[in-house]
Parts: structure tokens; C-alpha cells; sequence
């Protein structure tokens, strides 16, 4: 690494974390022979697994002296900014670029036609141009890129740039996207190798049982059908996408980025910039927040291209506006749903289609939709199956990647119509929710059984037993605490409160036959007299405290209280991406494996030293330690100079793709499950709401850091809360109308409730700790608890999402 690398990654977040300040709790070397009993001594240490020590860059957020990826500088750098499509779809006649030239201090202006390598890339298909070729598909894509010695200057560029257009009409609706003879392709027929038809991404039935045929639906007894809608959710991270692209003194270049999955980025960028993989070298910077938007490339190509077309460093920061252009979204849908059960509430089949809109470019459509039928049913024992869901290619803003990734559409579908069956059955939701809960041993309608603890009625029962929050006092009203708060809009007059219920599933890990794995290497060496010891991986940390539980995992393992985590980067074997809820499983069980082995190789040294023959040997407190006959020798004095430096990969066990008519297969690696309460007040006069308690229980195996645990349940309660009554992008003719936090609104603190979690811990069996993945189930089954609070206060049907004041009132 040349010098001016090495600057930067002294300005970036990841600098090396010494955790010297977490030492309250651990447990010093110095009393490991007064203890006597080692269960004791493990359990003495409060960093290990098990517990909530500080998080490495918790004080310096805090302190607002965390340094995000757009807080990088370098001296000599260059501004990149890119000219961007005012028009969802049209053809490119020309790209004069000549004016903008000739702006003082522009030392660049490229178009499709600089690009050295190849011209598209994509996470599942290759079908996105790193720069519009002939034609633009989606409203705000990047036609042509700038760099200069200001952002003002390279703003003055973007605008002399002269594109002449042929506009066409979008393809923007289903009828039109279903029907390409009529109305056109997005891309040509097969333009990419796609996993689909036309204007279809990607399908995927799934039928089980007797599927659903006039004869299955003759045995129920009550039958519900409904259209359901879900609006288009971004996933508003307050750090916008940003980067520092370096070019390297080898020919290569040096990226310092704020992504998810550094390896997959390097993998799509290298053959864009016609350089071999080990020439692109990425290293995570501090990442504001990510939630699925930043699976996708946004700026890392064009940053590179500028830099090697320069030679100059170039950093790009998206203004708020850029960034709803610059990352895909999570899928709008419409599904229909039917479901028929018994007099008694015993569900009988359950038939579904879900229209998901992809948009322009596939990033992780086919996947979406895997999870979306496969999951699309819930968490029910249902003995006849029917689904289709399909993702289509549209002229709306792409999407892909987002917290919940195709079960958060399908479970707000799936819940409301348990409680419309409950409705019709006049039985307590709750009670219809647990009559057909599934539970360890029984079949997901995928064939798959479920082979670890699935507690579905009990955390429903947990939920519902858990203490209400008091009623208003309207005779002592506070006004803060009502809909509308400070506004003045009311005075208690018309609010009604509700109380809904809710249930959802989610995978974990990647799945269909993915070879999931993640790399961690371990080091352990003495400095200052002190065992220490280092984490590498290249886990992309972007909030969830990945790198708290990496030291965590260490500190249990090695017995050392001294944990250096490295900064993230491609110079170690790929951590796969910081999304489903994966990372803490497979990381994790990486660096555990990692650690395992440098703990052995310890051990082994000893042994060869001085023939030990003890069988119940292990690290504790800095020391080797027999279980039986206690502390035999220092870390410190057996390593002495010599450190011990292992690298393992964790797979987990083999998935394989989902039957392409039938959806049958062992298709997801765990299953996470969580219920949620919600208590609204709603105006019904004028339409607005108010979440009072948001109530959490959840199954996460083993909490490994109890704190983080609840962290993760209240984050993803809060995202839901946004879907259930706020967020949603205005899309209108292909052309996105809010592209900003005055007109998008996300939950401030003054719109997130009181969120109880009651966190089960029924460990599995099959990951490392016995854990599972946390952080999308609660965004999975917030959002329709609270719709349905919504309808238990007002009465109506509410089959969309978000809820608008319009759709409480009869102002539509």
C-alpha cells in the first residue's frame, strides 16, 4: 500500500479498535489462580459472549467524531459528480460534452465510451450499464460523469452537458409491463441472460399439497379474498453514498467506500475498469446506515473511472436528491390473497399471487421473489398451498435489497387476512394465530421441515400477556400524547384507540443453493507485556455491531481481554454481504472458527514444550488452563515473540434452489420468527395516528450481546412503523416527485413509541451459539400489527400501506 493510501485509512473509521476501555468486568491474569471453580472464571468476564460491552465506535458516534466515508479528504483530490436523466425512458440521440470541458478547473468528462472494460454489471444478471449507452430506463440514470477541483465547479459542468433525448412513454404499470407487444420492452428480448421472459425478471411458483382446486376449497368453511397494495419504502440511511477512490502507483486502484459487501462490489467493478480483481482494492469506511440500499453499486465505478482517467484521487458524495436516484428501493407490490379455514379456525389452503415491481435493472429481484412465495405464507401450518410471485422490469426507479428482502410485503398480506378470518370466525386473533402456528417439526410449504425451535404461539402469547400502557385520561389530557401532539389539531375530540396483533417469519442467511460463506483470520501475539489479540475479516460494519461481537468472540475463545479488530478491506477472503441477517451466523462463526484454531495451535505448542498430556486443556484469563489441575502456564511467557496468525471460512449447511413449478426444496438455512402488539390512537375525525407501545417478543437462539439483541428488535419495530404509516416513494409516470426528507418522511423520536422486547433465547442447533439472525423478522411483523391496531380503531379495511390520513377519512 502506497503512502497516500495509508493516510487515508488513518482518516477513516476503521483504524484499529483497542478496546482497552472495556476492561470493567474482564478478567485479569493476575487472579486466575485464586479462582477455583472455571465456570466461575468464565462467567466472571462481562465482554465475552453473553454480554453488552461498549461498542469500539459507540462514544465517537455519539460525540459526532465518528468519520463517515463523506468525511474523507485528500489533499489533491478531485469532485466527481455525474449528469443525470430528467426522463424515465427515451433514447439517447447525442451527448455533447464540449462546453462543459471547457468550465476551468474540469479535468474530466466521460460517457460510456471512456470506459476501458466492459460496459455493464449487475449483482444476479449484468444488466445495468455503468453509464447509459443508448437509452436511459429509469428516472435519474447516469448518462455521463465530471470531475473537477470543486463540487460547485463540477456542478456548473454537469449542467453544460447537452443530452438530446427521444422521449418515449415509460412502461410503468403491470398491463403494461405484462404485455410487451403492446406497449414495449424495457430491455430487449433476450438482451441479458435472464432469469425470466420479456418484461418478467423473475417467477417462482410453489405448490403443496393438493394445491388449491375447487375440491379443497369445498372444505372451508369461511373464505377470505382480498387485494393488498404495498408502496415503494426507501431505506433512508442518514449517510448518503459517498467514497475516495485512489489511484494506485501499480496501475490499480485504491477505494475506500461505505458498502455492504466489499468482495461482491470489487467482483462487479474490476471488469468495468478492464483491471484483474487484485488490482481493485476496497476498504470499508464508516457507513451512516444501509439496510439493503448499498448491496447495489451506486458511485464506486464512476469514482474509479474518474480517478484512472485523472490519476488524480476523486471523492463523490450524493446530495439527499442523488441518493433516491442513486440506490435501488425495496419493491412495491399488489397480491392477492385468499384463504380458506374451518368453523373452528383450522386453516384449510391459502392461494396468493404477488406482483412485485422491480424496476429498470434486476439487482436482487430473483432472490426477492425466492423469499417472497417461499415465505409468503407465514408462519402457518397450511395443508394446501398455492402461489405465484413474479418480479417485473418496469421504468420506475430500480429495486432490490431492503430490510426484510420479500417477506415484509408478503406478511402484511398474510396478517391481515388472519385477522379478517378471525373477523368472520368471530375468534380472538390471537387464538386463530396460535391454532395454526407451526412449531418445531412441522413443514414449511416448501417441503422443508423445520428442524430447530419455532415458538410461534408462545411469543404471540408473550405479546399478549405483556401489560398494556394506560388508557388516555381525557379529563387530564396531556396534548402532547395524542394524535396530532403540539400541532393543535385536537383536543381529545374522536380518538379511538386500537389494539392489533402480528406474527411474521424470516430466513437468515443467504439460500437456493448460495455457497454462503464468510473469512475471518485471528491473530494472538504479546504486546506490552500483555496477550493481545486481532480480528480481519471483511465484515462491512454499518451499525448492526458486528465488530462488538467479533471481539466478544475472541474474548471467549482466547481468554484474552485485549482485542484489536482490523479494518475491513479485500486483503482478507470475502465476509459475504452485511444483509440477511447473516452476518453475526456466518462472520461470527468464522471468527469463532478462526479463534478455535489459534487456540489450539497455543495449546499445541505447550504440549510439544512440555509434554502435556492433559485432554481438558484451554485459554482462560491470559493463561493455559487444565480443568482439572488449573492455570499451567502464561499466554505471555508461552508465545513470547512469536505470534500465531490462522484464517478460516465458515459455510453453512447446503441449500438448494427452490423447484421452478413446484417450490419445493430445502431452500433457506434457519428461520427466524417474531410477534408484535401494537396500541395506536387514531382521529378519526381527521385521519391521523399516533403508536402509542409498539410490544416485541422474539426467538434469537442465543443472544450473544443482549443489549445489541434489543437494539436490532427496536430498529427494525421503528422501520416498520415508518412503512406502516409514512414512508413510501411517490413514484408518478416513472418520475419520483419526493426525492427528499422534507417530502419522504421517516419516524423521528418523536414518532417512535415506547418498544418493549421480550427476547426468548431456544438456541439451534445447527449455527454457531445456537443463534439466529435478528434484525429484519421485527421488520417483518411490525408493520402489520399496526395496521391492524389501525383497523380495530377505525373499522376499515386498510389494504394498503402506508395508512394516509385520506384513507381514515372519506377524503379520497
Amino acid at each position: 500500500m502506497n503512502e497516500r493510501s495509508e493516510r487515508i485509512i488513518q482518516h477513516s473509521a476503521w483504524r484499529s479498535h483497542r478496546t482497552s476501555e472495556a476492561r470493567a468486568g474482564g478478567l485479569s491474569t493476575r487472579t486466575i489462580q485464586g479462582q477455583k471453580n472455571l465456570q466461575d472464571i468464565r462467567q466472571a468476564s462481562k465482554d465475552g459472549i453473553g454480554g453488552s460491552p461498549l461498542r469500539p465506535d459507540g462514544t465517537l458516534k455519539v460525540k459526532g467524531e465518528f468519520a463517515y466515508s463523506s468525511d474523507m479528504w485528500h489533499e489533491d483530490m478531485l469532485w466527481g459528480m455525474a449528469l443525470r436523466s430528467p426522463h424515465p425512458r427515451a433514447n439517447i440521440l447525442s451527448v455533447d460534452i464540449s462546453d462543459a470541458l471547457k468550465v476551468p478547473g474540469v479535468y474530466a468528462v466521460l460517457t460510456h465510451d471512456d470506459i476501458p472494460g466492459t460496459k455493464y454489471y449487475g449483482l444476479e444478471i449484468q444488466d445495468q450499464p455503468a453509464l447509459a449507452i443508448d437509452k436511459v430506463r429509469y428516472h435519474g440514470e447516469a448518462i455521463a460523469l465530471v470531475a473537477a477541483d470543486h463540487p460547485e465547479t463540477a456542478r456548473r459542468a454537469v449542467k453544460k452537458i447537452k443530452v438530446e433525448y427521444e422521449v418515449l412513454t415509460p412502461i410503468v404499470t403491470e398491463e403494461q409491463c405484462l404485455n410487451p407487444e403492446v406497449y414495449g420492452y424495457v430491455h430487449e428480448p433476450h438482451e441479458y441472460k435472464s432469469h425470466g421472459s420479456g418484461n418478467i425478471v423473475h417467477s417462482q411458483k410453489l405448490v403443496s399439497g393438493g394445491g388449491v382446486t375447487d375440491e379443497i376449497r369445498a372444505l372451508a368453511d369461511v373464505i377470505i379474498k382480498s387485494d393488498y397494495e404495498v408502496g415503494m419504502q426507501d431505506q433512508a440511511f442518514l449517510g448518503p453514498e459517498s467514497g475516495l477512490a485512489v489511484p494506485a502507483e501499480d496501475g490499480g486502484i485504491d477505494l475506500y467506500i461505505a458498502t455492504q459487501w466489499l468482495h461482491v462490489d470489487r467482483q462487479q467493478m474490476a471488469p468495468v475498469l478492464a483491471l484483474p480483481e487484485e488490482k481493485v482494492r476496497l476498504t470499508l469506511a464508516g457507513v451512516g446506515g444501509a439496510f439493503g440500499g448499498r448491496e447495489d453499486l451506486s458511485m464506486q465505478i464512476h469514482a474509479c473511472l474518474l480517478a484512472q482517467h485523472t490519476g488524480k484521487p476523486v471523492k463523490i458524495v450524493y446530495a439527499r436528491d442523488e441518493s433516491f436516484f442513486g440506490h435501488v428501493h425495496r419493491h412495491p407490490a399488489k397480491m392477492t390473497y385468499e384463504h380458506g379455514a374451518t368453523r373452528d379456525g383450522r386453516l384449510v389452503f391459502a392461494d396468493a399471487r404477488i406482483v412485485l415491481d422491480g424496476g429498470a435493472y434486476a439487482s436482487a429481484s430473483p432472490a426477492v421473489v425466492g423469499n417472497a412465495a417461499s415465505l409468503g405464507h407465514g408462519p402457518y401450518v397450511i395443508p394446501n398451498v398455492r402461489m405465484e410471485a413474479i418480479a417485473l422490469y418496469s421504468n420506475n426507479p430500480s429495486c432490490g435489497a431492503m430490510r426484510g428482502f420479500g417477506a415484509v410485503q408478503a406478511a402484511f398480506a398474510y396478517e391481515s387476512q388472519m385477522d379478517k378470518l378471525a373477523a368472520a370466525l368471530d375468534m380472538d386473533p390471537v387464538e386463530l394465530r396460535q391454532l395454526n402456528a407451526m412449531a418445531e417439526g412441522d413443514y414449511m410449504p416448501t417441503g422443508q421441515q423445520i428442524d430447530s425451535p419455532a415458538p410461534v404461539a408462545e411469543l404471540l402469547q408473550r405479546v399478549k400477556d405483556m401489560p398494556l400502557p394506560p388508557p388516555l385520561d381525557l379529563d387530564n389530557l396531556d396534548i402532547r400524547q395524542i394524535p396530532g401532539a403540539l400541532s393543535n389539531t385536537s383536543h381529545g375530540e374522536g380518538i379511538v384507540r386500537g389494539i392489533g396483533y402480528s406474527v411474521g417469519i424470516k430466513n437468515v442467511g443467504f439460500s437456493e443453493g448460495f455457497d454462503d460463506y464468510s473469512t475471518a483470520r485471528v491473530r494472538i501475539e504479546v504486546i506490552g507485556g500483555e496477550p493481545v489479540a486481532m480480528v480481519h475479516t471483511a465484515m462491512a460494519e454499518v451499525g448492526q455491531g458486528g465488530v462488538t461481537v467479533h471481539a466478544q468472540i475472541v474474548r471467549t475463545e482466547l481468554g484474552v481481554e485485549q482485542v484489536t479488530i482490523h479494518p475491513a478491506n479485500t486483503e482478507v477472503g470475502s465476509a459475504g454481504s452485511t444483509s440477511a441477517s447473516r452476518q453475526t451466523y456466518m462472520t461470527g462463526g468464522a471468527v469463532k472458527l478462526a479463534a478455535e484454531a489459534v487456540k489450539q495451535a497455543v495449546i499445541d505448542k505447550g504440549r510439544r514444550r512440555y509434554g502435556w498430556t492433559q485432554s481438558d486443556l484451554t485459554l482462560i484469563g491470559g493463561k493455559v488452563v487444565s480443568e482439572s489441575q488449573g492455570a499451567l502456564i502464561s499466554v505471555v511467557d508461552l508465545l513470547g515473540d512469536e505470534a500465531i496468525d490462522l484464517t478460516r471460512e465458515h459455510h453453512h449447511r447446503p441449500t438448494v434452489p427452490f423447484d421452478k413449478e413446484t417450490g419445493q426444496g430445502f431452500g433457506h438455512v434457519q428461520y427466524t420468527f417474531c410477534a408484535n402488539r401494537a396500541v395506536v390512537d387514531v382521529d378519526v375525525e381527521l385521519g391521523l395516528v399516533k403508536v402509542v407501545e409498539l410490544t416485541a417478543a422474539q426467538d434469537v437462539g442465543r443472544a450473544l450481546n443482549p443489549l445489541s439483541v434489543v437494539g436490532q428488535i427496536q430498529g427494525g419495530c421503528t422501520q416498520a412503523l415508518g412503512l406502516a404509516v409514512m414512508e413510501e416513494i411517490i413514484v408518478k409516470d416513472g418520475k419520483v416527485r419526493n426525492a427528499s426528507f422534507t417530502d419522504y418522511l421517516i419516524p423521528t423520536i418523536l414518532d417512535t413509541p415506547p418498544i418493549p422486547v421480550d427476547v426468548l433465547e431456544r438456541p439451534d442447533p445447527h449455527a454457531p451459539y445456537g443463534l439466529r439472525g435478528v434484525g429484519e423478522a421485527p421488520t417483518v411483523s411490525a408493520t402489520p400489527s399496526i395496521v391492524a391496531a389501525i383497523r380495530a380503531a377505525t373499522g376499515l379495511a386498510l389494504n394498503r400501506i402506508p395508512v394516509r390520513p385520506e384513507h381514515l377519512t372519506d377524503t379520497l
